[in-house]
Formats: structure tokens, sequence, C-alpha cells
């Protein structure tokens, strides 16, 4: 027979009990204030007349007949949750869109808000005139449509895509979490297995690198381990059930879930099965490490663990003191995330965080931490480990190591500072 269960014991229980005894107060007194915690409420809604006890607006007359959205979008009243562009960005060079990574719940990012980063552009590419080649060290060179491919068993999986550059170890760093490391976003991708297209051609003794080619201005090339192809790698062709976005490489991509993200060529239209690496730009001038000494790191190809807190974080304010939800998300190209560690005393010392299922292989965990913020000055940050044992490690700890001179694969951890007032910024600006 199994002993009774002290609640007291389990984290969620105890979480939420907590937050009933000590926001019961405060809910209360939001209520009477009109709503929301702070009296922000009345100056938050443009018309009284639509707070209870009074019947609002929106319920006197029908709403929008379906056909007037064929595709549906968000409400009006989201508006301000948009990619984070910059300004000055010389969009047909080296563009970049990042997710807004503060304003998103759970592990999934919409399809709208998917981060970019192109080289030319984003083609126009007609699905039926696309072709993709398959070619070098393989027994029957093989040219595909888009039918072909689909022909294929597919399969779907959940996994984050990271740029290397999220960030650079460059100042500034940044103030919301979108603009430091907003060059990630999660997604359920649906393809099939590149082993499988492989095997189709029949690799030839020696093939130990796939060299793939994408069909936008730039021809995007990588070359990738054929170890990487014969695992987990996918040719992609819908993103959260619908078909790829042009900027996510419409209507095929590539997918190597955990690698850097310059290697998941978009657009894909060439694959070279060959001995050697390419050493193409993107894997000679660029996506390189330069090491303190003058030499250079190459093919490092995998992101570590990494974590940061969205909320609260830069650019956001609490209210007032009280209970607070730390949340966040962490991952690692390695793997799971095995846990993630908070700390609200600028790293004197640490609470472990409740991880929220599923936590998948290579996709963005979320993470959870009760905390009651007394009102005064703090510094608060995450801390992830992996499955393989790997700890996430502090900038100063990793530019002891790497020197002035890196630029990619940044996986610090990133803390938030809150001022007496309530105002979060980046406590590494």
């Amino acid at each position: 027979m199994t002993e009774p269960t002290d609640v007291d014991d389990d984290p969620s229980v105890t979480s939420r009990r907590r937050f009933l005894r000590e926001g019961g107060a405060l809910m209360g007194g939001a209520v009477m204030a009109g709503g929301l915690a702070g009296g922000d409420a009345l100056a938050a809604t443009e018309n009284a007349d639509n707070l209870p006890p009074n019947v609002p607006e929106w319920m006197k007359t029908p709403g929008d007949p379906m056909g007037s959205q064929l595709y549906g979008t968000p409400s009006p009243f989201e508006k301000g949750v948009i990619k984070n562009i910059p300004k000055d960005l010389q969009q047909y060079l080296s563009a970049s869109g990042r997710t807004p990574l503060q304003d998103l719940d759970g592990i999934i990012t919409p399809n709208g808000l998917f981060y970019e980063r192109h080289h030319s552009g984003v083609p126009t590419i007609d699905p039926a005139q696309h072709r993709l080649m398959l070619h070098g060290l393989v027994d029957k060179p093989l040219i595909f449509t888009m039918d072909d491919i689909r022909r294929f068993p597919s399969e779907s999986h959940v996994y984050f895509l990271e740029c290397s550059g999220n960030p650079t170890y460059k100042k500034p760093y940044g103030k919301t979490a979108s603009d430091l490391v907003g060059l990630l976003s999660c997604a359920e991708w649906t393809g099939v297995s590149l082993k499988l297209v492989l095997q189709e051609a029949g690799l030839q003794p020696g093939a130990k690198w796939v060299v793939a080619e994408g069909a936008d201005a730039a021809a995007m090339t990588r070359s990738i381990p054929i170890e990487k192809c014969l695992d987990d790698a996918m040719l992609a062709y819908s993103q959260n059930g619908e078909r790829l976005r042009p900027q996510q490489g419409y209507p095929l991509r590539l997918l190597l879930p955990g690698f850097e993200g310059n290697m998941n060529v978009k657009w894909l239209r060439r694959l070279h099965v060959t001995a050697e690496p390419t050493y193409s730009r993107e894997e000679t001038s660029k996506y390189t490490d330069l090491m303190p000494n003058g030499s250079a790191r190459e093919f490092t190809f995998y992101m570590e663990a990494k974590s940061i807190i969205t909320r609260p974080s830069g650019g956001q304010r609490l209210n007032e003191p009280g209970f607070h939800e730390i949340s966040g998300i962490a991952w690692s190209g390695h793997g799971k995330v095995r846990r993630v560690d908070v700390s609200v005393d600028d790293g004197k010392s640490w609470q472990e965080a409740q991880l929220q299922e599923p936590v998948l292989t290579r996709a963005l965990t979320r993470f959870r931490l009760p905390w009651h913020w007394d009102g005064q000055p703090a510094v608060i940050q995450s801390r992830a480990t992996d499955e393989t044992g790997y700890v996430q490690p502090t900038l100063a700890e990793l530019l002891a190591v790497r020197g002035d001179n890196y630029f990619y694969h940044n996986n610090a951890i990133w803390p938030w500072r809150i001022a007496k007032d309530g105002e979060v910024t980046n406590a590494n600006a």
C-alpha cells in the first residue's frame, strides 16, 4: 500500500498554495481597484463602461464573419508582438529578424514570429519547378521533385533552431531577451529522413561529407559530416503543421537538430556527397571561432547548453512586490535539458526550477520558479545543465578561455537586474 504524500514536499502544490495564501489579498484588492494590480486597470481601459458589472460592447453585436479572414491573424490588441528587425539592417546583404521571446509562452514559436537569417533576400520559388539534385559519391545520382520527396515516409519532430551568433561577444549586448538571444525559435518540423534519401541513391565507400546548397541568390553552401546525415537530419517541407514559409526555406530545407542555424540550408536544391568538406565562405571566413593565439576553430557545429529568463526580463517592469513567477527557456544541441537552476541573489545561491513537460531532445524546454519579490534591488539569472552533464558557464568564464576575438557560440548566463521601482534591465550591459 502506498504511503500518503506530504503535499508540502510537492513543489507544484506548495507553490500554488503559497500563491493563494500570499496573493489572496492582492487579488481581492485588484478586483476592487478595477481589475489590475497596481491600480493600472482604469488607465489601461479606454471605456470603463465595458467593465463588470456592465455588459461590454463586444457582447452587443455579432463579431466578424468567418469569411473576412481566410488566413487567421492575431488579435489587434497583440499588434506589438512582432519580429524584432533592426531599422538599419541592409536587408539584401545580411538580414535577420529576431523572435520576441519575452512575449511568448510555452516552447513552440508561431510561424509568423520565427526568427529569420538570410544572406541575399528571400527567393520566391515555384514548388512545381523546384528540384533537389543528389550526386557525387553515390551509386545512382538522382533528381527529386517535391512530389518525389513527399512520397518518402514522413516524420515530425520538435526541434529548436539557433544562429551561432546569438549573441556575439561584442557589446552592446542588447536590452531585451529578443535583443540578446532572439535568433532562436522552436517548431514542429515535418519532412523525411535524409538517411532514407541517401540510401535511395546508395552511398559509395569514401563518402564522408554532404555539401548542401541553397537556391537563394547567395547559393548558401555548407558541408555536413556524413554521421549527422545518417542520424537525425531531415529534409523538412512543413513547419508547425503547414508548409514552410518562404523565409524558412519554402519549399524544402535541410534540418540538422542541434547544429548551428547557418548549416540548416534553406531553399535546398543540391546535395553533393564528397570525401572532403568544401570549405565554403560560410565555413572559413565566417562561422569559425577565433582563439586568443590567432588560430581558428573550424566546424564547431553543436550549440551548447543555454538558458535565459524571459519573464521578468529586460524591458519589463514588476508593478509591485509580492508573488511573481520566474519563467524562461533552456535548450541544448547535445540532447535534453536535465535541469535549470535559478538565482535571485546575483549568483550567490541557486534553486532548482521546475521543468515543464514535455522535455524533448534538442528542443526548447520551459522552466518555472515561484518567487516572492521583497521590493528591493535584485539580480536574477538561470543556468542550464544538459543530459551530458555540461553546465552553462558565465560570460567571464567564456571570455577567460576564448578571449575577445571570439564571435560565435556565446552560450553564457545572462542576468537581469531588477531595480527598486521594478524596472528590469540587462545586468551585463
